[in-house]
């Protein structure tokens, strides 16, 4: 032991206070591992678990946000199928109405059309009698006045007819 006194004592080493430096090293490392190291192990470890209750908390809500953006678009494709029926529901609607208002402005125009040809028919057939008469008459005034005769009514008569048939014919 000698060569272990001899480098010991090179570098001065004290045994006494060695020995007292390592007991008071050791007390001091006692002390700290039970009221200083135990709280703040303990304080890290619960950290280490609240930060992975967090990633796991993390993951959770990544997958309800894309569950929920899932049923987002879904819920929106539904809408817009449904927005497009309803639209071509009432494209279908205003067509069935605009066909069933163009049919009865077609019939309405066709009753006006039939009442013009019938008053037309009428008016024509009024204008026809009065122009048979006053044809009559005028044939009436001209034979007298030609003749030189007076007419009796059944004369008046039998000239009226007959040019009554020629004008219709």
């Amino acid at each position: 032991m000698d060569a272990v006194g001899n480098v010991a004592q090179q570098f001065g080493v004290y045994w006494p206070n060695l020995i007292a430096q390592v007991v008071l090293f050791a007390i001091v490392y006692l002390v700290l591992k039970r009221y200083a190291f135990k709280p703040v192990i303990a304080m890290l470890e619960e950290r280490r678990r609240r930060i992975e209750e967090g990633q796991l908390n993390a993951e959770n809500i990544k997958k309800q946000l894309a569950a929920a953006e899932a049923k987002y678009q879904e819920i929106l494709s539904k809408a817009n199928t449904e927005a497009q029926r309803l639209l071509d529901e009432v494209r279908a609607s205003g067509d069935r109405l605009a066909e069933q208002k163009q049919q009865e402005a077609v019939a309405a125009a066709e009753q006006i059309s039939l009442k013009a040809k019938e008053a037309m028919t009428l008016e024509r057939d009024r204008l026809m009698e009065e122009m048979k008469r006053e044809l009559g008459r005028l044939v009436v005034d001209t034979t007298t006045r030609v003749t030189g005769k007076v007419l009796t009514p059944e004369d008046h008569q039998r000239i009226n007819e007959e040019t009554a048939r020629e004008v219709a014919a």
